[in-house]
């Protein structure tokens, strides 16, 4: 039986949610109530489910009470610091295996500081920041700093190559950049085509061009006013990639950390529990890494793991797990895949897990039966999307748990799966998942992009581009995009930056990218090329082009495929046609 939606505080409507100006959404719902607890000593969260002795009932209990004045920079580091200055934030594993711990007292200093150094190097509230930089303390104390600061950070991925950063940087008109020395050096190669990029700071020390971090603030006054910003303010603009075109920058207020709690507890198991330790090897720049484990973590005052690492090495990840006892874990599910091929798990290291979650891609029976052998407990799986996350979950806790499925609705979010009419479709019918606003993790618009916003929506539902279907319970069952994203290796990959980087090389003509299954990564990249005259087809240009895209966009975006076609057949808008090359790629992996 379905379950009822959650009760709604206060009598705003609706509507407008996702497309109205910044601080005219969530609050002008009603959804705004009686503020958060102030001390860190408090012993209940109020957006933090409790446990209970039914999922219907937990679903049927929950209100949103969001505070009127809220900000991630002081709900992250101030409030703990205040009371427990000395309480862990980050337990930081180096490249060189040296563990470095760092305190919330710590966390709150640091930042305070960054703050002020950007402000005397002009940075202002609503600017954006760009941040370039490994999981690290440095990363936390920047998105810290900057939500104190008012201004917006955009989070970007070390993986990205010249081009995927340029398009970033350019769209968000990014003022400022933190980056490690190796982020920097990919952007000073197009620093020239980024003209409101004016302040850079390097956390390995100073660079032509780039300030030293640590220096920077090391002189400037730590104690710091932080902006009065509200639910709705913007805090952070997460890239997301469409079916063609560029990728979009989805521009999320402080309240999406808010929006998180009821799904960071189903998923791990009603956190925070004593000796919680959270770690995830996903990119702290993906909405998985950031608002999946690292913000709302730290929120709770449970310690995280940063461990920068190049690529998931499965022997290495369980190791770390054994060395730190670590009682919490997020791992996508290609990652989860990969385990498989490593022996006797549980006889040779002795894991200290409580709850492992899930999320990215679909998990797949298999998976999750294996996963949950290898780990000794069951995956909780959740689903979200960069516009809106963490809004279906499962919870082995409380009984929702099923083999093949997502899970269910998590409490304060309305989910639905709805036909091209946008009305609710029965049990057993596969449609579009949708979300219905408001709601506090949805984003509050594509940033300038008025266009792409409003056609995300249909009525009061988002839409999500997700085929699914329901059971009789209720339980979600994905199924596939009904538009031509790539999912690989946890990664949504929007074709048209690839085929725009593709037909950049000097040989190509026109060129389409699709997904191709694959049993690791659920799906792998695969390019159909057609060539420009005086090019011809040959293993050594198939293997250049692959080279071409890894460097100019990153090494999870590349075609691992390249095949060469006579033509690449166009819309009469001039749009790709992807759907026969798709067909084409799944009978060449199921043949």
């Amino acid at each position: 039986m379905r379950p009822a939606p959650p009760p709604v505080r206060g009598g705003g409507g609706l509507h407008g949610f996702g497309v109205r100006a910044a601080g005219e959404g969530y609050a002008a719902a009603g959804f705004v109530g009686q503020p958060l607890f102030c001390t860190a000593q408090s012993a209940k969260l109020p957006l933090m489910l409790q446990r209970a002795k039914t999922y219907g009932k937990l679903y049927r209990d929950f209100a949103w009470r969001i505070p009127e004045r809220f900000n991630i920079g002081t709900e992250i580091a101030d409030r703990w610091a205040k009371a427990e200055p000395d309480r862990l934030a980050v337990i930081e594993r180096r490249s060189d295996g040296h563990i470095e711990r760092r305190s919330f007292g710590q966390l709150a200093d640091a930042s305070d500081r960054l703050a002020s150094a950007l402000r005397q190097r002009g940075l202002r509230r609503g600017d954006r920041i760009a941040l370039l930089l490994p999981q690290g303390f440095e990363t936390v104390v920047a998105h810290a700093a900057s939500a104190k600061l008012g201004t917006v950070a955009v989070p970007l991925a070390l993986l990205f190559g010249r081009d995927a950063l340029s398009h970033r940087l350019r769209t968000s008109g990014a003022r400022a950049l933190v980056a490690n020395a190796k982020g920097f050096a990919k952007v000073r190669a197009i620093q020239e085509d980024l003209p409101e990029l004016d302040q850079v700071l390097v956390t390995d020390g100073a660079e032509a061009g780039a300030a030293d971090f640590w220096q920077s603030i090391a002189d400037v006054p730590k104690d710091f006013e932080p902006a009065d910003t509200g639910p709705d303010d913007p805090a952070l603009m997460i890239f997301t990639s469409g079916t063609t075109g560029q990728p979009k920058g989805a521009l999320h207020g402080h309240r999406v950390l808010l929006g998180h709690l009821p799904g960071i507890a189903m998923m791990q198991e009603f956190m925070p529990q004593p000796d919680d330790l959270f770690w995830t090897p996903a990119d702290w720049a993906w909405a998985g890494g950031l608002l999946n484990m690292l913000l709302p973590s730290l929120y709770l005052g449970v310690p995280v793991v940063a461990a920068p690492s190049e690529g998931f090495d499965p022997e290495a990840a369980l190791g770390l797990m054994e060395a730190l006892q670590i009682r919490n874990a997020f791992i996508p599910p290609t990652a989860l895949r990969l385990l498989r091929g490593v022996p006797d798990i549980q006889k040779r290291f002795r894991l200290n897990l409580r709850a492992v979650s899930s999320a990215g891609e679909a998990l797949g029976r298999e998976t999750f039966e294996r996963a949950e052998e290898a780990l000794g407990l069951p995956v909780n799986e959740a689903y979200g999307q960069t516009e809106c996350n963490l809004v279906i979950a499962s919870c082995a806790a409380l009984g929702v748990s099923r083999p093949g499925a997502t899970g269910l609705p998590v409490p304060g979010h309305e989910v639905a799966v709805i036909d091209g009419d946008g009305r609710e479709l029965p049990p057993g019918e596969a449609g579009e998942i949708a979300v219905r606003r408001p709601d506090p993790v949805m984003f509050l618009r594509y940033w300038e992009n008025e266009e792409a916003t409003a056609e995300k929506f249909r009525g009061d539902w988002m839409l999500t581009g997700d085929q699914a279907f329901r059971d009789a319970d209720g339980y979600f069952y994905f199924k596939g995009r009904n538009d031509d994203i790539i999912t690989s290796a946890g990664f949504r990959i929007g074709p048209g930056e690839v085929e725009d980087c593709l037909n950049a090389h000097p040989a190509v003509r026109m060129s389409a990218a699709v997904g191709k299954p694959d049993a690791i990564r659920t799906e792998i990249v695969k390019a159909y090329v057609a060539l420009n005259d005086g090019f011809a087809a040959s293993p050594e240009l198939a293997d250049g082009i692959r080279a071409f895209v890894r460097e100019r966009l990153s090494a999870h975006e590349y075609p691992r495929e390249v095949e060469f076609v006579d033509a690449v057949p166009l819309t009469t808008s001039g749009k790709v046609i992807r759907r026969a090359f798709r067909e084409r790629a799944r009978a060449e992996a199921e043949g």
